[in-house]
């Protein structure tokens, strides 16, 4: 019968080690990591809060995809390719086995399709929320890690595949906008490690979008010491968001919206003079200043909230 955290980490964790030998089986209190040579690791990390970044009935198998994959996310705008990672859980302490299990199972799911193998961590139970956290290692050549800084006055703004679908897929999980595609775009992002190669070959800064393309378009402006112009009109939209967008009152409103709500794990970044990298949709640009400046249709556009905050 299942018990306690020792069962869960046996019996769930265990496999999602794959066998590596650096993991230790989990029988120990740390991981012992192999360098490689020639490249750099990149360390990353994430928490989600049940209620704060997932619904508090999503699918526990779902949960833990996400989980690895707004994580995976981060490495992919840093030009690194994926390799293990470190786990921490705080569950309620009426979380039932089989919840623990289906959650386990999402690990397992990611786990093989990006190649990445669980090194430890740590467990508890708390009195509140669902809290989860993983750190996730990365190896990208030596020297060649994209940062937030490194963008220049006359660089060019773009961002990867489309913004707003993160947004608009809170809405559809919680109901209130009916598109289950969308709400599956929300549960199950897609971070974009098929295009490490083109950031490593074009992109001198770089940032996922996490908390909205504003907001972290501001961020590569902000460390880079210049200031960055967005134009609305010229964000990627999907179908879905492109049908949304027809029903608002007020096409730049309802573009800033899209622009400054966040979970869409895009990839925003600094493309100098040349070339056009596939995926990659140019939006604006850099130039001496500070601070971001938003245009739709010619028009300076007021901007009271760039993206998501903790406060």
């Amino acid at each position: 019968m299942p018990g306690d955290e020792f069962d869960w980490i046996a019996r769930l964790l265990r496999p999602l080690t794959r066998g590596a030998p650096e993991a230790l089986d989990l029988l120990d209190d740390a991981a012992v990591l192999p360098s490689r040579p020639g490249y750099d690791l990149v360390v990353t990390k994430d928490a989600m809060v049940a209620g704060v970044h997932f619904l508090a009935d999503d699918p526990l198998d779902l949960v833990a995809r996400k989980l690895l994959r707004v994580n995976l996310s981060d490495l992919a705008a840093k030009g690194a390719e994926p390799y293990g990672y470190l786990l921490s859980t705080a569950w309620p302490r009426d979380t039932a086995w089989a919840d623990k299990a289906r959650f386990a199972s999402g690990l397992a799911e990611d786990g093989d399709a990006f190649n990445l193998i669980l090194l430890g961590g740590d467990t508890v139970s708390t009195p509140g929320p669902l809290t989860l956290t993983a750190t996730l290692l990365g190896w990208v050549p030596q020297g060649r890690a994209i940062l937030r800084r490194g963008a220049s006055p006359g660089d060019r703004l773009a961002v990867s595949g489309v913004i707003g679908d993160g947004w608009l897929g809170l809405q559809a999980a919680r109901g209130e906008l009916d598109s289950p595609k969308l709400a599956e775009r929300y549960r199950l992002p897609q971070p974009r490690l098929d295009l490490v190669e083109a950031l490593r070959g074009h992109a001198r800064a770089a940032a996922d979008v996490s908390d909205g393309l504003l907001a972290d378009a501001g961020h590569l402006a902000t460390v880079s010491g210049c200031r960055v112009v967005i134009d609305l009109g010229l964000t990627p939209l999907s179908p879905e968001a492109a049908r949304w967008l027809a029903t608002q009152a007020d096409e730049a409103s309802g573009r800033l919206a899209l622009a400054t709500g966040g979970d869409d794990y895009q990839i925003v970044c600094a493309l100098a003079e040349g070339g056009i990298p596939e995926g990659f949709t140019v939006i604006g640009r850099f130039e001496d200043g500070e601070g971001t400046r938003v245009v739709f249709a010619g028009q300076d556009i007021a901007v009271s909230r760039a993206g998501w905050t903790h406060g």
